[in-house]
């Protein structure tokens, strides 16, 4: 097991994520020991495993105690460890609305793309969906029609701003359509992120954009509870990536 752990260990700090398929990723989801001896390791050098079990990938990111120690010399720190700036970051945010509400809403509902807007029969007996099955992607184009004038000009979004994300894997880009990558449904926090974007002030930009949010029973069904109620700040996306 030792040689497992080390294995498993080494690779998610050297690819940063791994996909849930993995077989050594799976012994980490269902194998309580073998779990708690990965995290014992990577909290040994300030890290953590990032779970979602809607997510088709898992990610290793730095412990609370270790972020301010880690980054907090750099001024690039006071929006994001990875280096991007605050138009960067509300693309990012749009993106995660875009992409990971939906999803999440059709996940809870057991429902794939195939048959989104039907009635299911026996829903409730079938296992909870995550992967391409149930994350649809963006238009590259529309997306950039609608917000590219807000983010700093269409130019900007489509050459800097959409391959920088690309490259840090929160997104991937195919043929025109922008998709989910290994990162976005990982990265930023769904209990913090979804109540204050459906009920805050990006809910109205995606409406005027003609993009609306999901409904908030989504949410709902998601597992939030009252405590993660806005309290007028926007979590900072990334701050716990390694």
């Amino acid at each position: 097991m030792e040689h497992d752990i080390r294995a498993l260990t080494a690779r998610l700090i050297a690819q940063r994520w791994l996909p849930r398929k993995d077989p050594m990723v799976r012994r980490a989801l269902i194998d309580e020991t073998f779990r708690h001896e990965i995290d014992q390791r990577l909290a040994s050098v300030g890290l953590r495993l990032l779970d979602n079990p809607y997510a088709a990938h898992v990610a290793v990111g730095l412990t609370p105690d270790a972020l301010e120690p880690t980054f907090g010399s750099g001024r690039e720190y006071q929006a994001s460890n990875m280096g991007l700036t605050r138009d960067e970051i509300a693309l990012l945010v749009v993106l995660w609305a875009l992409i990971i509400l939906p999803k999440r809403e059709r996940q809870v509902t057991r429902q794939n793309l195939a048959n989104e807007g039907q009635e299911e029969l026996f829903a409730a007996e079938q296992p909870v969906a995550h992967g391409a099955e149930v994350s649809a992607g963006v238009s590259e184009a529309s997306l950039i029609a609608d917000f590219g004038p807000r983010l700093g000009g269409k130019t900007k979004v489509r050459n800097f701003m959409l391959g920088r994300l690309a490259r840090l894997g929160f997104i991937e880009r195919r043929s025109g359509m922008l998709l989910e990558g290994p990162l976005l449904d990982v990265a930023l926090d769904y209990r913090l992120m979804a109540d204050r974007i459906i009920h805050g002030t990006l809910a109205g930009v995606l409406s005027d954009a003609g993009h609306p949010p999901p409904a908030a029973d989504a949410f709902a069904l998601a597992g939030a509870d009252d405590e993660d109620e806005f309290d007028g700040d926007m979590p900072e996306p990334g701050s716990e990536i390694f």
